[in-house]
């Protein structure tokens, strides 16, 4: 019997390949779709921009540069700036990122890698709903009941740790034991740790999408190697989901940044630099907009426009800087 061979398949030159089109007028219409709402995205932002560096034009040009270092706030004496709300923003969204960054990163890896089957779906569900609290009742739950049930916390940092310049609190005293509560509340830390609740959500959801994306091959290879479960989570979960962690990171950043009711409804606003976040004192941008919208003169208006305008900026450029970092940090690729 004779076999007939057939002659091997001949291989393909490299080259660049012929770019297929779509292949219908829906694949055109989704195209569409998808760049109009890119370009309607860009445009809001550019209007909202244009419009608040329209409105405080007036303010600005009256201020000048000295409007980013005055501490006070004083627009119809023309003695006004966002030096002390800008640092007080600063510390309230750091304070923030504390409290949910570590609580976040737990959470999202018990639901993700140690969780029951039966209750992950239930943990994910909640941690959501936390997502869907409005900020006013954060707000009531932190003025009326944590930080005055909770002020040993302050007293006790205070105490250990009243060393570190941050951590002092002028004026009290521990040791006395008639002395008042009223220096450990209202503080830049009640209302970070307020704000560090709200974001946790929104973290700890992108971290936690992130982690079950960790290839399977790469989990299965780690255990066969003899890893633990901590060392599969160290070797592949962890630096596959880099990016997404620092994206939730980022993103609860912003959300921080621009927390405005919580904020206004827990600390009690002070017109100077504080860098105390124990003591009582303290103010942001987004809540000084909330206290001072309703009795602004127009000029006191345009002073507002301009804070907003400097907060619009700043969160703008944390956006930015959060894309830089997670384009550098491709999920993946620290893995073994």
């Amino acid at each position: 019997m004779t076999v007939t061979l057939s002659p091997p398949p001949t291989e393909r030159a490299d080259g660049p390949r012929r770019r297929v089109g779509p292949s219908g007028g829906i694949d055109r219409v989704f195209r569409s779709v998808l760049r109009v709402a890119g370009l309607a995205v860009l445009v809001v932002m550019a209007t909202v921009g244009l419009f608040l560096a329209t409105r405080g034009a007036d303010a600005i040009s009256e201020a000048g540069f000295d409007f980013f270092t005055t501490q006070t706030w004083e627009p119809d004496s023309l003695d006004f700036g966002i030096a002390a709300v800008l640092v007080g923003t600063v510390l309230i969204a750091s304070v923030a990122l504390v409290i949910a960054f570590p609580l976040a990163l737990g959470v999202a890896l018990y639901i993700s890698e140690y969780a029951p089957p039966r209750i992950r779906q239930a943990l994910t569900s909640l941690v959501d709903l936390m997502a869907a609290v409005p900020s006013v009742v954060y707000g009531l739950f932190g003025s009326t009941f944590l930080q005055w049930q909770g002020v040993d916390v302050p007293r006790w940092l205070s105490i250990q740790f009243g060393w570190i310049p941050f951590l002092d609190v002028e004026g009290a005293d521990p040791d006395n034991p008639l002395s008042t509560d009223s220096a450990y509340v209202t503080s830049t830390f009640w209302a970070g740790l307020v704000v560090g609740f709200m974001v946790m959500p929104f973290i700890c959801s992108v971290m936690r999408e992130s982690f079950t994306q960790a290839p399977q091959g790469e989990r299965e290879g780690a255990y066969a190697l003899g890893a633990t479960r901590w060392g599969v989570i160290r070797s592949v979960v962890l630096p596959f989901g880099r990016s997404g962690m620092i994206g939730g990171t980022m993103l609860g950043l912003g959300r921080a940044l621009g927390e405005t009711i919580a904020v206004a409804m827990i600390i009690a606003p002070v017109f100077a630099i504080q860098t105390q976040i124990l003591g009582s004192g303290g103010n942001s941008v987004s809540a000084l907009i909330a206290q001072q919208w309703g009795a602004a003169s127009p000029f006191g208006l345009s002073a507002l426009m301009a804070a907003g305008l400097a907060l619009f900026v700043l969160t703008l450029v944390v956006n930015f800087v959060a894309s830089a970092v997670i384009a550098r940090s491709r999920s993946g690729q620290g893995s073994d």
